[in-house]
């Protein structure tokens, strides 16, 4: 036997197989190889400023939403919860809102309310967030962002 690193046995149809591993790593390689790792595409989101009255004075509107188009909702999502935060102000809240789920590619515009982006100096950066969850509030899945300059 060599080294003092754990034994795992794997039993895969195509070899029945005892590796040495050293670490975590090795064994996610040996794992990929044996056929054991799934690969689920990420949830995404992704949005413009389309329609979007410009605001440059520092003094954000009350807006609805903009469109979101969805990607790889994880199953078992019965919500999302979008947040909209500015990257150069982190601390300012510009909110967001709460969208059932039915299985739909787009959220559309007057789902929810927010204080839209209203950089005073030039342009920001502003995030949305995506939460998938199970319950409306909480129970979250998954979690991702989309980033846009604005202006």
């Amino acid at each position: 036997m060599m080294g003092t690193g754990p034994q795992i046995k794997l039993y895969p149809e195509c070899c029945k197989e005892t590796f040495q591993v050293k670490s975590i790593a090795k064994i996610a390689v040996i794992c990929a190889v044996a056929g054991f790792a799934t690969s689920a595409e990420a949830f995404e989101i992704n949005f413009d400023w389309k329609g979007l009255k410009l605001c440059t004075s520092g003094n954000p509107n009350r807006v609805n939403n903009p469109a979101f188009t969805l990607k790889n909702v994880p199953d078992g999502t019965k919500y999302i919860r979008f947040k909209m935060i500015d990257k150069d102000v982190p601390q300012y809240n510009h909110g967001g809102g709460v969208v059932k789920y039915t299985g739909q590619k787009v959220i559309q515009p007057g789902a929810f309310k927010y204080k839209s982006p209203c950089p005073p100096n030039g342009k920001h950066t502003y995030q949305w967030q995506a939460i998938a969850q199970t319950k409306k509030s909480g129970g979250k899945i998954a979690v991702t962002a989309r980033d846009r300059q604005y202006p």
